[in-house]
């Protein structure tokens, strides 16, 4: 188990810089979840961990050691990509220890470690088979297979995931938890999806245009985000955004007026300088932190677009002014559809954003 280490990392295609000077430790035996948006820069930041990708400027260590002009074969590191990348013509045990083959390692210490990871990965039965007779799941767990008979002291999964249909994702996402458990390695992960991140995570990086938004754990970036993109990319469904204006300033908070049919306003304390009166401000509410009429700080009601019924919870979808839904969370015994829908907001389950986008709330 090794830890990892950037220090001011870049990279430039040409006049094009897609990694912005990125500063993260990940410590051994962490598992660190990279997120973003596509074209964030966090597959380019993993194949540059691999040695894959050159690093324009600034240091990576791994284990404390200087990497950026080490081989990807010398840096005790395994890749599973999100193809898999098994080769046809090879049996599972033949994909399984062809790296070891390649290293000249002896064929009595090859079957001992395939047969070690089959074991682990329930792949015994599928050891003589060739990957077109394996299922999508299945050929996965070979390919992770192939990564832990190297036993390598840092695991890398490029978005591993998203070919497979949903209910095999829930079943490779608890493999790989019970894997990682196992193993007790140090575990990069790249993935598109909340959920997954959410639920792998010790710790969870958020990329934007090659820099980093925000780090830290699952519940924390949850709960305490720095500003509003953050918010609106932690959390499935996703954060709910409301304008407002700012009719009110003084002894530390602020009053607005929320942009929405009807009205409504918030008393809303401020951390940092208060906007000016008649400033447009971003008020974000998650799906859950609506109340019952009268339990929060005002009272709204929205025209109801479609609600999706999912057995303990339903989510309903509400009409704004502006033509921006807004998704709402109920209780599933609340189940009767209805046309119009009135919920409170409370000032103590908002969050506040300043026209930049910074929380300030």
């Amino acid at each position: 188990m090794s830890s990892v280490k950037l220090s001011g990392v870049r990279k430039s295609f040409g006049a094009v810089e897609v990694i912005k000077g990125v500063d993260l430790d990940i410590k051994a035996k962490e598992f660190v979840v990279f997120v973003g948006p596509s074209g964030c820069g966090k597959s380019t930041l993993l194949r540059m961990i691999a040695g894959l990708e050159a690093i324009t400027d600034g240091d990576l260590e791994i284990g404390g050691a200087r990497m950026n002009d080490v081989d990807p074969s010398r840096r005790g590191i395994a890749m599973v990509f999100q193809t898999y990348a098994l080769y046809p013509h090879m049996t599972v045990r033949q994909n399984m220890g062809f790296a070891l083959r390649f290293a000249k390692v002896s064929k009595a210490e090859i079957d001992r470690q395939v047969t070690a990871a089959a074991r682990i990965l329930a792949l015994e039965p599928l050891l003589d088979r060739y990957p077109k007779q394996l299922s999508g799941g299945q050929r996965q767990r070979v390919a992770i297979g192939r990564a832990i008979v190297r036993d390598p002291q840092v695991f890398l999964f490029d978005e591993p995931l998203s070919n497979l249909d949903a209910e095999l994702r829930v079943h490779m996402r608890i493999e790989i938890a019970r894997l990682h458990k196992e193993l007790q390695t140090t575990v990069i992960y790249v993935t598109h999806d909340q959920v997954e991140a959410m639920t792998l995570a010790d710790k969870i990086v958020v990329l934007r245009d090659g820099a980093i938004e925000q780090t830290g754990r699952p519940l924390d970036l949850y709960d305490d985000p720095a500003n509003q993109f953050v918010a609106g990319f932690i959390g499935s469904p996703k954060m709910n955004f409301i304008a407002a204006d700012v009719v009110e300033t003084g002894h530390g908070a602020i009053r607005v007026e929320l942009l929405l049919p009807g009205g409504g306003r918030l008393a809303l304390p401020v951390s940092g300088p208060a906007p000016a009166i008649g400033d447009r401000v971003t008020i974000g509410i998650r799906p859950e932190h609506f109340g019952e009429p009268g339990a929060g700080d005002t009272d709204v009601s929205f025209q109801v677009d479609v609600a999706e019924h999912l057995g303990s919870t339903s989510y309903v979808y509400v009409n704004t002014a502006n033509g921006e839904p807004l998704i709402i969370e109920r209780e599933e015994q609340r189940r009767e559809d209805v046309d119009q829908l009135v919920v409170s907001i409370s000032a103590a389950k908002s969050y506040l954003f300043d026209g930049a986008g910074q929380r300030i709330r």
